[in-house]
C-alpha cells in the first residue's frame, strides 16, 4: 500500500464504527453446512480443532486449527463440514463501518491468517465471548476494544491493499480531504467544497455523509480541532495565531469551541499536554 493510501486510510479509521452482534464458542456437528450466502455483517472464526471447507466468492478455503479466518460482508459464502471431526471455533459476527461502507469493502487482503501466538487470540476469543454474553453496558464498550484488537492483529500480520475498483472514489475522497486541508484557515461554504470535485452542494453532503460518517460542517470543524492542538502543543503562536491558522473569526470564538470540543481552555490545554510530555521524557 503506497503511503496516500496508507494515509487516506488513516483518515477514515478514525470514524471506524464496529459492532458485535454474535460471540460464541461452538462446537459444529455434521450438519454444519450452508451453500450460497450473502451476510450483510462480517464473520471471523478462530479455528481451535476439526476439519471444514469455507467458500468466499471463487475462494475455497480449508482452514486448519490455528488459523484465523475472516469471511468479509457482502461476500457469497458456503461452508460444511469434510469429515466427522466437524470444526470446534471460536466465532463473531460484527460490522465494521466507515460511514455506510464496511471497511473490508475498502480492503483486499487474505481471507485467512496463521496466527503467530495462539494463545493470546484464545484469550481474545475467550473473553469476547464472554463479555457479549454480560448483560452490564461496560461490557458494549469492553467487547469492542476486544475485537479492535482482533481486527488490528489481522490487518497487521497480513498484506494488504485498496480494491483497484475503490481507487479513482478513493482519489476523489483524497481531493475532499487535501481541499479541506489546505483551506482550514479560511471561511470555507459547502459551495465551495463541492465545486473543487464538481459536485452539487446538496449532493456533496450526501457524499459525505456516506463516506466519512458526518456532514462536512463537522469534518472540518474536527479537523480544524486537530491542527489547533498540534499548534498549541508544538508552537508558541499565541491564541490569536492559532484562531488564525484554524480559520476561527476571532479568539474568542475560537476559546469557545476548543473549549466545548476538548473541555479545556486552549491555554489550559497546552499547559497540560506540554507538561504531561516533559514528565513522560524525564
Amino acid at each position: 500500500m503506497n503511503a496516500q493510501q496508507s494515509a487516506f486510510l488513516a483518515d477514515l479509521l478514525q470514524n471506524l464504527q464496529i459492532h458485535v452482534t454474535e460471540a460464541h464458542l461452538t462446537q459444529c456437528t455434521e450438519s454444519w453446512r450452508l451453500h450460497n450466502f450473502t451476510p450483510a455483517y462480517n464473520k471471523l472464526y478462530w479455528i481451535l480443532n476439526g476439519e471444514g471447507w469455507i467458500k468466499i466468492g471463487d475462494q475455497e478455503l480449508h482452514p486448519r486449527p490455528g488459523q484465523l479466518c475472516l469471511l468479509p460482508a457482502h461476500s457469497q459464502q458456503s461452508y460444511s463440514v469434510t469429515s466427522n471431526l466437524p470444526y470446534y471455533k471460536y466465532w463473531c459476527h460484527f460490522t465494521a463501518h466507515i460511514g455506510s461502507f464496511d471497511l473490508f469493502q475498502w480492503l483486499d487482503k487474505p481471507l485467512y491468517m496463521k496466527v503467530s501466538n495462539a494463545e493470546q487470540m484464545t484469550t481474545w476469543f475467550k473473553e469476547l465471548v464472554a463479555l457479549f454474553h454480560d448483560s452490564a453496558l461496560t461490557s458494549r464498550l469492553r467487547e469492542k476494544a476486544i475485537l479492535l484488537q482482533i481486527i488490528s492483529c489481522y490487518l497487521e500480520s497480513v498484506p494488504i491493499h485498496m480494491l483497484q475498483q475503490r481507487t479513482e472514489e478513493m482519489d476523489r475522497l483524497d481531493q475532499l480531504q487535501t481541499f479541506i486541508e489546505h483551506n482550514l484557515h479560511k471561511s470555507i461554504t459547502v459551495e465551495q467544497i463541492a465545486k473543487s470535485v464538481h459536485f452539487h452542494p446538496n449532493y456533496l453532503i450526501k457524499y459525505f455523509k456516506k463516506h466519512f460518517g458526518m456532514p462536512p460542517a463537522k469534518y472540518m470543524q474536527r479537523k480544524r480541532m486537530d491542527k489547533a492542538k498540534f499548534l498549541l502543543t508544538t508552537t508558541s503562536l499565541s491564541m490569536k495565531e492559532v484562531a488564525e491558522q484554524t480559520g476561527f473569526e476571532n479568539t474568542n470564538h475560537f476559546t469557545k469551541s476548543f473549549r466545548k470540543e476538548t473541555g479545556f481552555p486552549p491555554t489550559e490545554y497546552r499547559k497540560n499536554v506540554r507538561g504531561s510530555t516533559s514528565l513522560s521524557n524525564s
